[in-house]
């Protein structure tokens, strides 16, 4: 079958070229030059049609870049995104545009992504109608119909976002994102601007929307705990490579690569009261300077001469799992 979304050696880089100041000093001896950041290098993997995908790591490590992407935010620099097995360079105008309305994202901050000035109503029933979805006679029946979706009522819609709790506004983020009949949310740390109490009650609204329509999610997150309870596969990114990809039980029951025990020895749960927790040694390397080899390499234990020197493929290991680690691939120290 072919997947809903596919990456392929997806990559991004951003580059900061001498402005003029610079350009005339360095006539003067001075050493600026062009700089280069790998946000997301060459990443690939499948999404399939009503599939939960977890995307965890620690800030930086590019998952929002990713985001972005998949929704057409931001144009790859290297690799393929393909939707319905058309890639972009290959879609005809109607895919593209089948694309950008099919494919929607849930953002981080609820205030910040609804515009100010717009009511309710505008926020989440104009987009339908500029894409001939709904007649704009119908547009304050499809609105109220989707808020009793997610949990708030039609009485709001004349108001603005400012009138709303965090997880009131998040609420209308996703009807905003309903709106346009999705087959993937892009959820990008959706969940990590409410409070604790409010997060349960958006995961459980996520999957009792997922069970009604049948979506798929990327579920960005760095929240461990959210992402076991929801995804169906989980997605290990640092500094913009996936280290580890698998089923949730397999990840989270039996990880292999050394920065996904790392993440999940530190993770709290219920049955480790009591337990001292010591944060990942070490700081994450910058993006301008990676280390050669595995990236992780300066912060693991185990860590060998070989990890310095070849940077790992994401492929299948001695279980099967797909890791990117020349220890997990048979190589010895």
């Amino acid at each position: 079958m072919t997947a809903l979304l596919s990456l392929r050696a997806l990559s991004q880089t951003y580059v900061s070229t001498p402005d003029l100041a610079e350009r005339m000093a360095n006539l003067a001896g001075a050493k600026y030059r062009e700089l280069r950041v790998r946000a997301v290098n060459e990443v690939s993997f499948d999404v399939a049609e009503g599939e939960v995908v977890g995307l965890v790591g620690e800030s930086g490590c590019g998952k929002s870049t990713l985001g972005r992407m998949v929704v057409g935010v931001e144009t790859p620099s290297g690799g393929t995104l393909a939707w319905r097995g058309a890639t972009l360079e290959e879609m005809t105008p109607e895919q593209r545009r089948q694309w950008e309305l099919e494919v929607q994202m849930i953002f981080q901050d609820p205030f910040a992504s609804l515009n100010p000035r717009m009511r309710v109503e505008q926020i989440i029933g104009e987009a339908p109608v500029v894409h001939g979805l709904i007649k704009r006679t119908e547009r304050r029946d499809y609105v109220a119909e989707l808020l009793g979706k997610v949990g708030l009522g039609a009485d709001i819609m004349s108001r603005y976002p400012h009138q709303f709790s965090g997880g009131q506004r998040q609420r209308i983020g996703i009807a905003r994102a309903l709106a346009l009949r999705p087959k993937l949310i892009v959820c990008d740390e959706a969940i990590s601007a409410l409070d604790v109490s409010i997060q349960a009650q958006v995961l459980n609204l996520f999957e009792d929307l997922r069970a009604e329509f049948g979506f798929a999610y990327l579920f960005i997150s760095h929240d461990l705990g959210a992402v076991e309870h929801i995804a169906d596969r989980v997605a290990i990114m640092y500094l913009g490579r996936l280290v580890e990809i698998g089923t949730a039980d397999e990840v989270f029951e039996n990880p292999r690569h050394p920065y996904t025990r790392a993440l999940l020895a530190e993770a709290p749960r219920i049955d480790r009261r009591g337990q001292d927790f010591t944060p990942i040694e070490g700081e994450i390397p910058s993006p301008l300077d990676p280390p050669p080899g595995c990236a992780f390499h300066p912060r693991c234990a185990r860590a060998t001469q070989a990890c310095k020197g070849a940077m790992p493929e994401l492929r299948a290991g001695r279980d099967g799992r797909r890791t990117a680690c020349i220890l997990e691939h048979g190589e010895q120290p």
